[in-house]
């Protein structure tokens, strides 16, 4: 069943650049906001996350998260980080960017940072970057050799997945999962870090400006993967865009 942001049209910003002026577009982080709306990036492949603000986006926000299923969470027995696939591999068919000869992890690093600049010979490795964090909205300026300053955070943590369901998914979209550009953000590491296996109802980003985007992709998805959410979060989703 197709959502009420499943039949928008996505929109651009590029990296570095400031926003054209399309509808949920948002421009540097000199802004204090950079990225894209959620509603016009359903598929999670452009830079950035910018909020959502308008009445009516935060409509069609409540709508999304309305069709959400709910259940109460299972038990965590069995999970393990590898379930899911190695980390970051670059075989997880049926995402964005896979197979294109770089991790899921470089590859978010060059989708989201400005200023990317690579290690000598590869148009992959990113070893440094600027990147707007909407989770804290703050700017980092990040180099590999203070990796974990900047982690990918699983929007849909791949533990609460596996107590929703997951458990009784195939390998495959178990990778899919771990590795879609969707479900995937870099982010302050100390904030990730923090947010652990956390559903909204528990933990939301720092930067209240960006809850409802938060809530919005979470959403996306939870539908995307066909995934239930806890009563709690739905009803805490609803909150962050007015509802």
């Amino acid at each position: 069943m197709l959502g009420a942001g499943a039949v928008l049209v996505a929109g651009t910003v590029l990296a570095g650049c400031t926003g054209s002026g399309l509808p949920g577009e948002s421009g540097s982080s000199a802004s204090g906001t950079y990225g894209t709306s959620p509603l016009v990036d359903p598929d999670g492949t452009k830079p950035g996350l910018a909020p959502i603000s308008s009445e009516q986006d935060e409509a069609t926000a409540r709508e999304l998260i309305a069709e959400l299923s709910t259940k109460g969470r299972g038990p965590k027995t069995g999970y393990d980080r590898d379930e899911f696939g190695y980390a970051w591999m670059d075989t997880a068919d049926g995402v964005p960017l896979a197979r294109n000869g770089c991790d899921t992890r470089n590859d978010l690093l060059k989708l989201h940072g400005r200023n990317v600049r690579f290690r000598t010979g590869s148009d992959c490795v990113v070893v440094s970057m600027d990147l707007y964090d909407p989770y804290t909205g703050k700017d980092i300026a990040w180099k590999k050799a203070k990796a974990t300053e900047v982690q990918i955070d699983h929007v849909v943590p791949l533990s609460y997945a596996w107590q929703m369901g997951a458990a009784r998914w195939s390998e495959d979209k178990r990778r899919r999962l771990a590795n879609d550009a969707l479900n995937l953000l870099p982010v302050s590491g100390p904030t990730n870090s923090a947010k652990r296996d956390s559903g909204p109802a528990s933990w939301l980003p720092p930067n209240k400006a960006i809850r409802c985007s938060y809530a919005v992709r979470f959403a996306q998805v939870a539908r995307k993967y066909e995934l239930a959410v806890t009563a709690p979060d739905k009803s805490a989703m609803l909150r962050q865009c007015g509802g």
